[in-house]
């Protein structure tokens, strides 16, 4: 077996190697020093520090509000991209720029915005309270903070398939007969999902990560809204690093499980549509 395909471009000896260089100084070096930090702790020190009640509300927050923000993106961001590919309107390049509105936003002026809009006296916040629906200072805030500040992975990571798929193929099925839902679920959705799942992993690792827009509209209440990484920020102020770090390793392994099996998925779709 051998370790790598013949290339007509020399250098891969050379690249190969800078390419471990680099990824070990920005990725693995750091995480290895996280992991050396947690080592300080016993193992009873650890797992009182990651199960304490106040932490364990933190995961089911961060993770579950994470993981539907995340599918809410690949839903809404397919529509979003389907419609700025397939469809010429006025406004579509204003539109275009406006899906990019949350990565140029500082994270805490997006926090502050959502904050005043949903808060409420709110100009949506003011409309939802008289239905019994309150958003800001909620798990709900915090789904839109994480949804706001992930549609662009989802739309950008979609773009460059939706321009790949040619119309061909939609007009081969249905010259076929086939409708347009069967078109839809037998061709194009085929094709897409390998890009779908790689925006959601996407969107699903930066909400997880998220901190400056969402403590401000979560409002932080204990056992409620608080999210994992204003815990970590919480240790750190209290200069407990290793407890800090403590948490930072049961995101990184979610995290991980979860991407792992993103990746998983992905590599099955591809052999299942012939692509990989």
């Amino acid at each position: 077996m051998r370790f790598r395909q013949p290339s007509a471009l020399p250098g891969f000896g050379l690249t190969f190697g800078y390419t471990l260089l680099y990824l070990s100084l920005i990725v693995l070096v750091p995480l290895a020093a996280l992991v050396a930090k947690t080592t300080s702790l016993t193992w009873e020190q650890f797992l009182a520090t990651v199960t304490a009640p106040r932490e364990l509300a933190s995961y089911r927050l961060t993770f579950g509000v994470s993981l539907l923000a995340a599918a809410i993106n690949a839903v809404f961001g397919f529509v979003v991209a389907w419609t700025l590919v397939r469809y010429r309107f006025p406004g579509r390049r204003l539109v275009d720029a406006l899906v990019d509105l949350p990565f140029a936003l500082p994270t805490a002026v997006s926090g502050i915005a959502l904050t005043a809009i949903y808060a409420r006296n709110g100009w949506i916040g003011s409309h939802l309270a008289p239905l019994g629906i309150k958003t800001a200072y909620t798990p709900l805030g915090v789904l839109i903070a994480l949804t706001f500040i992930g549609l662009p992975f989802v739309v950008r990571t979609l773009q460059p398939a939706l321009m790949d798929l040619t119309s061909e193929l939609e007009e081969a099925a249905a010259s076929l007969g086939a409708s347009r839902w069967q078109s839809f679920r037998r061709v194009i959705l085929p094709a897409l999902a390998p890009s779908v799942l790689t925006g959601f992993g996407l969107a699903f690792a930066r909400a997880l990560g998220e901190y400056g827009s969402v403590i401000f509209i979560s409002g932080n209440l204990p056992m409620k809204t608080e999210i994992s990484s204003l815990r970590i920020v919480a240790k750190l102020e209290e200069f407990d690093y290793a407890g800090a770090t403590a948490i930072a390793v049961v995101l990184l392994a979610g995290s991980f499980a979860v991407l792992l099996s993103v990746n998983g998925m992905q590599w099955w779709l591809r052999r299942r549509t012939g692509t990989a």
